[in-house]
This record gives structure tokens, sequence and C-alpha cells, in this order.
């Protein structure tokens, strides 16, 4: 099985929460992993709602306001003491230890260091581990996401205003290699837990990859907006014979597997780059982690003949490339656009 999420809306627990039970994922089933760690009782209340006329489910968490501040070590070990089966561990301790590192970030203080306030409340502890656990039960094994917005504005938490995005959520999300965009609406859009689940659930990035379709769970978030349906879907299904995780499709009577992402591509236009210099230019951002590096001719202003440095990389690689570009070149400033990528598979 595998599966596709849809952050038009934009993502957080509840409503990855609300689209597993909307899929039906019984609510024990999550009650039971969220008791396997949680101290404090906690339960769901589970709605019908509709977004600008589309029927989905909103799931509400129950709990106490826990007056403990967690620590990620005190998280940490309570995961790992809990009876829960492997994979939602996993997945569990993914999500926090990476909302630890970007609270950290954010702060500035090292990941053991982190006190979680609002992600570290019970209902967020609810979110995490219950999301795992209806991953878990739907036997979901790949999952691929969409663009994701993100919001504008401030929003309140704890500590007093925060701008949108959220640090933390630009963090995690610029961990994972997700692209992002505001989107219409002037809200948070997408939450710390939200950004942590993504993170580290989803595994390639994209449109909704070549599957057959069986399901789709629609999860409400808690404002009904006119700028944009307020709700996150999951798509489930089977992967079309002859393609690989990311799409692909059958050609000429023979399976040839490809990957979809999203890659980063740097342009500078340069116009005193010697001759002489080009190749090697080249091989050095190759050599910094480039995918691609190319030089088209160009005429500039007043006649000038000169090039276009193109350079395609992954998230990962940008840092890395655009240095070797500052260095290896004159130019003061880089282009930077987010492509979609398809590659063929190699052995």
């Amino acid at each position: 099985m595998i599966g596709w999420v849809d952050c038009g809306a934009g993502a957080s627990g509840d409503m990855l929460l609300g689209a597993l039970v909307d899929l039906g994922v019984p609510l024990a089933q999550l009650q039971a992993a969220v008791a396997a760690i949680a101290a404090e009782p906690v339960s769901w209340q589970v709605s019908s709602v509709e977004r600008h006329g589309l029927g989905a489910t909103k799931v509400d968490v129950v709990a106490p306001r826990s007056t403990v501040t967690r620590t990620w070590g005190n998280i940490r070990g309570l995961l790992e003491a809990a009876d829960l089966p492997e994979p939602v561990r996993a997945t569990a301790l993914g999500a926090f230890g990476r909302l630890a590192r970007a609270e950290a970030e954010v702060r500035r203080v090292a990941p053991e260091q982190v006190r979680f306030h609002d992600v570290g409340a019970l209902d967020a502890i609810a979110d995490l581990v219950g999301v795992a656990a209806g991953l878990h039960a739907l036997g979901v094994e790949r999952l691929s996401a969409s663009t994701v917005t993100l919001g504008t504005g401030m929003a309140r938490g704890e500590r007093g205003l925060l701008p949108v995005p959220g640090p933390a959520v630009l963090a995690l999300l610029a961990e994972a290699g997700a692209p992002v965009w505001a989107g219409p609406a002037p809200y948070e859009m997408c939450t710390p837990t939200g950004a942590a689940l993504l993170a580290a659930t989803v595994t390639a990035w994209g449109p909704l990859p070549p599957m057959v379709v069986e399901r789709v769970g629609c999860g409400a978030g808690s404002r009904d907006l006119d700028e944009v349906p307020n709700l996150l879907r999951l798509v489930l299904g089977h992967p079309i014979a002859g393609t690989a995780a990311g799409g692909g499709q059958a050609t000429g009577g023979q399976a040839t597997g490809t990957s979809a992402g999203v890659a980063v591509l740097l342009e500078a236009n340069v116009d005193d780059l010697d001759p002489r210099l080009r190749s090697d230019l080249l091989e050095r951002l190759l050599g910094a982690g480039a995918s691609d590096a190319w030089l088209t001719p160009i005429l500039m202003t007043r006649g000038r003949v000169a090039h276009t440095l193109h350079v395609l990389c992954t998230e990962d690689r940008t840092v890395a490339v655009r240095a070797a570009v500052f260095s290896g070149t004159s130019t003061v400033g880089l282009r930077e656009l987010r492509v979609g990528r398809t590659v063929l598979d190699r052995p």
C-alpha cells in the first residue's frame, strides 16, 4: 500500500488523524497506542464536518492541561519503554527527534536542552503517536506528499507571537527537503506537529504518483476558511505495475522504473568567465554535489557576450553548491528555482 498526502491546505496532527479515522482506522487502536506512553487520560472527539461542501472528519484530542514540561530525553525514554509495534515506535521517535532538532536550531541550544511546551503537551503526543499507529494499521509502506502550504501572518504560542511560517516549521521542512509555499490564506496552515510527521514519514515530494486509487480520507482543520477548503487528503492505493516509488510507467512493453521529486536549479549570468576556466568550474560544481552543471551563451545589455550558468542539485547540497558558484565566479547573486525532476532508476 502506498499513500499520497495532499497538503494544499497545510498539515497538522489533527488533520492527519482525521484523514486516518476517515479511512476507517478504529479509534480504539489509536487510543491503545497513545495509552502506552501517556500517563494522563487522553481521548478523541470525532465529528463529521463540511469544508466548501466537501465532507471530512474532524478529530479533536481531549486531554487535561499538562503541567509537566517534558524534555526530548523524557519523551524518548517513554517511547523506547512503551509497548508499541516497532514501526510505530520508530515513526514517533523520528518525528519527536526532528522536533527536538528544529526547536534546538530555533532557540540555538543543544537538542537535549529543549523543553517542549506546545509540542510536548499531551495533545501533541497524541497526534504524533496516533498518526504513527494509524499509518501502521493501514499498512502504508511508502508515503509521498504535495507541496506544503504554510500560510502567512502571525500566530500566538505559549511564549508570545510567532511569525508564520513558524521557525520550527521552516526548520523541519527544510531538513526534509520539502517544497513549500505560503498559499492564499493569512493563517498558520502548517503546525510543528504536522511538519514533523510529514518530515518523518514522507520519502518523496511532488504531485500524485502513478497508482491505482483504493481509498481517500479527508481530515478537516479547525477553521472553515474562505480562501481554501481547509482539509487534508490522504490518498491510498497500489503502485501501477512497472513503476518505482516515485512514479514511472511501462514503455515499449518493458517496465522502466523512475523516481520523481524536487530539485533546486541555481542560475547566474556571468560575462567575465575566462574560457580556460569553464570546464574546471563545471567540474568543481559537480564535485560540490551538483547533479548537473552547464553554460548557455547569451547576449546581455550593450551587446555584451556572456553565459548563463545553470546548476541542478538536490536540496541538501544547495549550500555547498551555492558556495562553489560564488567562489568560482564573479557573480554577486543567484536565481534559485524549485523544479520537478524525474529520473530513471539506476542499478
